[in-house]
Formats: C-alpha cells, structure tokens, sequence
C-alpha cells in the first residue's frame, strides 16, 4: 500500500465518520428538574409547557389548584381535557394568550369539522392501494390463464402433428 492510498484511506474514514455524527438525531429530553416524578404528579404537580408571544417556549412545574393553575398572576383552566402526558408525566401546553390550554379532544372535533383531519385522508389512500392491489391480482390472472391456453395449446399441436 503506497503512502497516497493510506492518505486517501484515512480521509475516507474521517469522512464517513462525520456522515454518522451527522445522521444521528438528538432526542428531546427535558431540563434538569423540570420532570414530575410519581409522588409530585399524585399532589397534581404537572409540567408546564407556555408558549408566548413571541413564539419562545418555557417550561415551568405547577400545582393545580380547583382545576386552576396560577401563570403570570393569571388563573387559567387545568382540568382533565386539558392535561396530556409526555413519559408518564402529566403536561400542559398553554398559550400564554389564551386562559384555556391547547385541549386534543376540542382539536380533534374542529379538525374533523373543517376537513382538515388526516383520518380521512389516511382512509382514501388505503381505499386507493387497495384498488391498484386488485387491478394487479386481475392481470395476474388473465396473464395465468393465457399461459396455460398457450401450453394447453402447444401440447395439442404436438400431440395432433406427431410429435415432433
């Protein structure tokens, strides 16, 4: 091995090296003591997740009082539509515009409402596949009996001009 195949060899490696520190993908983890552990979330410790005004995303701990938690001097509704989970831990996402937090079934019945639910969209393609997956089974079989006509029809041709 020459001195110029090494060199190419090592910047090679360094290469595919750099490819895989940059394919991985970091996973979201939360700060440092923003987590509500089992005996937090028992006393309705949840995790806050606000968003505000200028798109910016701060993570606080909260306890909910009469369905109520206190951000910003502000009471806002924490009842149970509201409250998701990320890892077992209780959260809640809340615009900092908005006294109601982000609520999933609420989403959910508007979406569907405005055609903008991807359930319909999900049910379409699969009715899709299915059709090009059953055009595919019919040409398969018209193509299974056309073959064996062709066989069916060489065999007799033999057999009708003596074999050979």
């Amino acid at each position: 091995m020459t001195l110029e195949e090494r060199i190419n060899e090592k910047i090679e490696e360094a290469f595919r090296k750099q490819k895989e520190v940059k394919g991985k993908k970091k996973k979201f983890k939360l700060p440092f003591g923003k987590k509500v552990n089992k005996s937090r979330a028992k006393k309705n410790y949840i995790i806050l997740l606000k968003i505000n005004e200028n798109l910016n995303v701060s993570i606080d701990i909260l306890q909910i009082k009469d369905q109520t938690i206190m951000v910003d001097k502000v009471p806002r509704l924490a009842t149970a539509d509201y409250i998701l989970t990320y890892k077992k831990m209780p959260m809640i996402i809340l615009p900092s515009w908005s006294v109601e937090p982000l609520s999933p079934s609420k989403n959910l019945q508007e979406s569907l409402t405005d055609g903008t639910n991807k359930k319909g969209f999900a049910i379409l393609m699969e009715k899709m596949q299915q059709a090009q997956i059953g055009a595919k089974k019919q040409i398969s079989g018209f193509i299974k009996i056309a073959l064996g006509l062709g066989v069916a029809a060489l065999i007799g041709y033999a057999l009708i001009s003596g074999g050979i």
